[in-house]
């Protein structure tokens, strides 16, 4: 039978399945329940050191639905880190670890751009006996007026900066979470990794407006008639993440073969998760899935990612970890690629006569691009 279990930067998890930051990882009551349910870890969502800073706002999600139906396939929220004290959630760490000394926490930390904070926030959480560290630089709604999250993530230099004044002090695996809301993905991801960090999450939510009421004129989620861009997720950020993903693969394969990376963004089922394996990812996370399916989800997940590897002859996750990376190159190449097919194919034998109209249609294609140039 196919092998779930992952070893990441030391962590020996029963399966790559984790719970991402956000609202399935709230506080120690639900992590505890994910670890129940059969997940291979948590991510706890993101504290910081005063979270009387944190100011939450009513509604704070929208929802973008199939057309008649209920199928939701885009989700924006609003909501900000934790607001709850981080003595609060230094007790829970303690706690969890306590009650779970054998499964592995994760914990999302964020800070605004001081030394000082950051190396404080690392040394405290350390010492409750978490298992490792994400950070949040990449969060992109709410907080970057302060110069926290995606403020930070979006900047290589301030990316490579508080990095490095967390791996001084940092005694566990350090991830850096990674914006969407860039050009180039693999600057900030190289100056993360430069820095020392372990690892590497990505993606976090594209900056979005859900959309516009057609009756009030005003964009959703609305609060007290007036409403801000928020972070979109669910399976129609999926292709996204998973090119961005394979961009960080790819880095990590050239340049920085020990590090790992965590893949997420609108992943809701073993197929799903498979996928960002195969371009590179040794785990899977999951936030707006849970919010919409439970935390039950990851038994249907472990068995579909199950089915495939047996389908396929894998034992481990790791045989097929960025096997699907070598199939991806550029339009050049392809170009090259598809004259010499059908060469070879002139050369080997008489087309058939559907080959040769998809051949012709081609050309006529070529000649109508030729003629409006």
């Amino acid at each position: 039978m196919a092998d779930l279990s992952v070893c990441v930067n030391g962590l020996n998890l029963p399966n790559p399945f984790l719970i991402a930051s956000g609202p399935p990882s709230t506080n120690a009551n639900v992590i505890a329940k994910a670890f129940d349910e059969g997940w291979g870890a948590v991510v706890t969502k993101t504290c910081c050191l005063r979270a009387e800073r944190i100011i939450n706002v009513a509604p704070r999600y929208a929802r973008l639905r199939a057309e008649g139906t209920d199928e939701i396939y885009g989700w924006e929220n609003i909501e900000l880190i934790s607001d709850r004290a981080f003595s609060t959630w230094l007790s829970e760490f303690r706690w969890l670890k306590e009650r779970y000394p054998d499964q592995v926490v994760i914990a999302s930390i964020m800070e605004e751009c001081n030394r000082d904070a950051w190396i404080e926030i690392v040394q405290r959480v350390q010492e409750t006996g978490v298992d490792a560290l994400e950070l949040n630089l990449s969060c992109p709604h709410g907080l970057p007026e302060r110069k926290m999250g995606s403020a930070m993530g979006q900047d290589p230099e301030i990316t490579r900066q508080v990095c490095e004044w967390v791996m001084s002090v940092a005694k566990v695996p350090v991830w850096a979470k990674l914006t969407p809301n860039i050009t180039r993905i693999e600057d900030p991801g190289r100056a993360a990794l430069q820095a020392g960090c372990s690892g590497l999450s990505a993606i976090n939510t594209l900056l979005c407006i859900m959309g516009v009421n057609l009756e009030t004129l005003r964009p959703e989620p609305t609060v007290e008639g007036y409403s801000t861009p928020g972070g979109y997720s669910c399976k129609a950020v999926r292709p996204i993440a998973l090119r961005m993903v394979a961009e960080l693969s790819r880095l990590r394969r050239d340049e920085f073969p020990d590090r790992t990376i965590s893949g997420l963004g609108g992943i809701e089922s073993g197929e799903d998760a498979a996928q960002f394996i195969l371009l590179g990812a040794d785990t899977i996370q999951v936030c707006t899935g849970v919010m919409k399916h439970g935390y039950a989800l990851v038994r249907r997940m472990r068995e579909a990612l199950t089915a495939f590897m047996e389908r396929h002859g894998f034992e481990t996750v790791e045989q097929f970890r960025g096997h699907s990376l070598r199939y991806l190159t550029t339009h050049a190449d392809l170009v090259r690629r598809q004259a010499e097919a059908r060469q070879a194919g002139r050369d080997g034998a008489v087309l058939r006569d559907t080959d040769w109209r998809a051949d012709e249609v081609v050309a006529q294609s070529e000649r109508l691009a030729r003629s409006v140039g």
